[in-house]
Formats: C-alpha cells, structure tokens, sequence
C-alpha cells in the first residue's frame, strides 16, 4: 500500500502546476492533500474525481483558507469529517477514511501565525490523538504539522529557536506525541538523514529542492503496532507545483 501526503498551496494554482499529472503518475492507494484554499463546489469534476480516484473534501468555512482532502482508489467504509471541536472542524483541518483494518487521515496543524490559536488547538488535539492511541483500530494519520521536530529536520536550527514551528513548546509537544502517546514517525523509522525537507520558506524554483534551506514539517505517524508494516519512505523532490513537496510511504498492507 501506497501512501502520499501533499501540502498544495491551493489546489487550483497546483493543478496549474501539474498536481493532476502527478497524481495520475503515482500509483498510490490514498493521496491526502492539505491547504486547498478553496470550497469543494468551486472545484472542476476533475479535480473533484481524477480517474482512478474517488475524491473526498472538507471545506473551511472562511473563504480561500484552509481545507483537508483525500483521493482513494477504494471507496471507504466510512468518512469522519472533523474532531468536533470548533478551532478543527470550522477550519477544515482533519478528514478520516475508515477501512476494514485501520483509518488513513489527512490533517493540517495552524501554522503558528497566530501562536495562542496553535496552542489552543494542539492542547485539544491532543486529547484526541490520547484516545486516538487507546482505540483498537490503527491509524495513518497523514499531513502537514507545522513543527519541525528535531533540529535534524530543518536549516539553521540555532536561528529559528524562536520561531514558529520550531519553538521549544512545540518541539516538547512533539515529543509527547512520538513519546508517551506512543506514535511512531513512519520517516524516520526509513531515514535518519539530516537534510531532508518537505518546505521551503523561500523556495527558489531554479535551484534544487535538497540543496536549499528547508523544514521538514510533514508527516505520516503510525501507533507502535504499524511500524514493523513500514517497507519504505522518501520525499518527492521533483513535484515542483507546490512549495510543499510529497512526503511518500509504503507499507505492506493492503486496504
């Protein structure tokens, strides 16, 4: 099973860029796209349906912001739209797939631009990743969180201590997530390398993605469970129609 996670940016500006000529290169099972910037009906049908693909879309209330999706080659047993607590489910940040074993979700943290909102939002969620972790059913949860966890997942760590994504209180909530709440980073489980990115604060398209000055702020983590089932991950350096780049994982389960 195939599974890539994908920041867009606007998923109207993407699909200018080629996310749909991407999409139909993938061969992946679930595709979760975060930061639509757009409603679901304002969307083309094929957006809305890629062949191959059966399209799933939450849609923030406030226009041009936010918005979580997922593209499923199987249709779900069942569709969670939202946590249901507010902050979460008026921005569109947290849409869950439910199949026969385990559910596959697409999440987007607030980036830290208002910093009393993300920590609002982090305390609540996790309670729900707390309950999350108790359940008998196994999740992916899949998307962009605004944290870059270790000072190995982004350039000039000295230099962003103070910065959002990169704060100590946030890095510390990270910790209790990949600690005591007991999920796995599914990456790092592959990749230990220092200099492996998945945003560019300031992107120059004319240099390589790699070379350049990056955070890793994507993830797809897994309970204690799914970790022997991680065959591979990497990111998808040459997806150049976002600021994001993919974030890809395979595992050996089948939906």
């Amino acid at each position: 099973m195939k599974i890539a996670t994908i920041n867009v940016n606007g998923i109207r500006e993407a699909v200018g860029r080629g996310f749909l000529d991407w999409l139909a290169n993938q061969d992946a099972d679930v595709v979760c796209v975060q930061n639509l910037k757009a409603k679901s009906f304002e969307l083309d049908d094929s957006i809305l349906y890629p062949e191959g693909y059966e399209g799933y879309f939450l849609d923030a209330e406030q226009d041009g912001f936010s918005g979580v999706g997922l593209y499923c080659r199987k249709i779900p047993k069942a569709i969670m739209y939202g946590l249901g607590f507010p902050q979460c489910d008026h921005e569109a940040r947290f849409l869950q797939a439910d199949y026969d074993r385990f559910s596959i979700a697409s999440f987007l943290m607030p980036d830290g631009s208002d910093p009393a909102a993300k920590q609002n939002f982090m305390a609540q969620y996790q309670e729900y990743l707390t309950k999350m972790a108790r359940k008998r059913r196994e999740y992916i949860i899949c998307g962009t969180w605004h944290i870059a966890h270790k000072t190995i997942d982004l350039e000039n760590w000295a230099d962003n201590q103070t910065t959002p994504g990169f704060k100590p209180e946030e890095r510390a909530w990270m910790d209790q997530v990949f600690g005591p709440t007991g999920f796995i980073d599914t990456f790092r489980e592959i990749n230990r390398d220092a200099g492996e990115y998945t945003w560019w604060p300031a992107l120059d398209q004319d240099q390589p993605r790699e070379r350049q000055e990056g955070w890793r702020i994507d993830y797809q983590i897994v309970g204690p469970n799914f970790r022997r089932h991680v065959v591979d991950a990497w990111i998808d350096y040459d997806a150049t129609f976002s600021e994001y780049a993919p974030l890809i994982v395979e595992y050996d389960l089948t939906l």
